[in-house]
């Protein structure tokens, strides 16, 4: 039985197709530069014998992994789906690969996975969150790789942000709410430790009600295993039972609204005569086809797109600039108010 613990090495795959390293080398690397009976036979031995490019010597020479670090605060909701893919496509065109880590928005867990990741050497790093330890975002300062924070714009980004203002979202959907005729809006988000964006929406929202009416804020504990439907729908409970009158919700997320959404039909409050319901993100099941909600939306794989050009020229010596890029959001009105 062969050692399990032997890797399939470049000299292997040229024995059994019966060319020189070199050339496997530039059928893996530059395949349009071999002729393409060669690169069948080389692709074929490297089907058979399982062979994965080794990019650790290339990376040691050139100072390039070709591999880009994203720390994302969440992989339990649709809402950076879009970004990731965005991402991971515009990488892949530069020849580049996309790790993932999750932090579940714990400062502690993101920054051990960037430390972790710096450890393998990526070409960059992107991050969902503007909101860092102090020792992650020395570390990230001092990393000398481009670091990209997406889904904000913090007044100091570690290098660049792509993003939004999510003040003025909170602030513009709220208004929305305002201008339909609504007097007693309340806001309904989660309470996470580095949730900057939901702690912003809130602030617009407080923007758009001062002068209108006090404000009716149902911030939830984070609790392990509960989906932001449950969480939505026991926001709607808390803000029923404070404010019986209330007849509209922000909510921080459109996971947050689905909940909302379910709990007010329980609670048999017709949507939107007697509640309005407002989410955040624009995910497929707010669309017209599911919830028709009322919500912003985002353009999430642009904004991956958008990162995956700044590492790319980055890679190739340019500079990352401009230091905060604002992508805007779309409010859009559906059924739901």
């Amino acid at each position: 039985m062969a050692n399990p613990q032997k890797w399939v090495t470049m000299g292997d795959v040229a024995r059994a197709a019966g060319v020189g390293t070199i050339t496997v080398s530039r059928a893996l690397r530059t395949p349009q530069k071999v002729s393409a009976a060669t690169l069948e036979k080389v692709q074929t031995a490297v089907a058979d014998l399982g062979y994965v490019l080794d990019e650790t010597a290339g990376a040691l020479s050139s100072q390039r992994s070709r591999v880009v670090g994203a720390v994302v605060s969440t992989l339990d909701e649709p809402v950076f789906a879009s970004t990731i893919r965005g991402l991971t496509e515009g990488l892949r065109k530069g020849g580049v690969q996309l790790v993932l880590g999750a932090t579940r928005y714990e400062p502690e867990s993101e920054a051990g996975l960037i430390s972790a990741m710096l450890g393998r050497r990526p070409d960059a790093l992107v991050l969902t969150s503007s909101e860092h330890t102090g020792a992650a975002r020395k570390l990230m300062s001092k990393s000398r790789i481009p670091v990209v924070e997406l889904w904000e714009l913090p007044e100091t980004p570690i290098h660049t942000a792509v993003g939004f203002s999510n003040r003025d979202a909170g602030r513009e959907i709220t208004q929305h709410l305002i201008d339909t005729g609504r007097r007693r809006i309340a806001f309904i988000y989660v309470d996470r430790p580095i949730d900057t964006r939901g702690r912003l929406r809130k602030e617009g929202y407080f923007d758009a009600i001062s002068g209108h009416q006090p404000p009716r804020i149902a911030a939830l504990p984070v609790k392990d295993g509960e989906t932001g439907a449950s969480s939505g729908a026991a926001g709607l409970r808390e803000v029923m039972q404070r404010w019986p009158d209330t007849d509209a919700v922000v909510c921080a997320s459109d996971a947050l609204a689905l909940g909302v959404w379910f709990e007010a039909g329980r609670m048999g409050l017709a949507v939107p005569e007697r509640l309005a319901i407002t989410g955040f993100g624009d995910v497929d099941y707010a669309g017209d086809a599911g919830l028709g909600l009322t919500t912003i939306r985002i353009d999430g794989e642009a904004i991956g797109r958008r990162a995956a050009e700044l590492i790319l020229t980055a890679a190739e010596g340019g500079e990352l600039s401009p230091d905060r890029i604002d992508m805007g959001f779309t409010l859009v009105r559906r059924a739901t108010s």
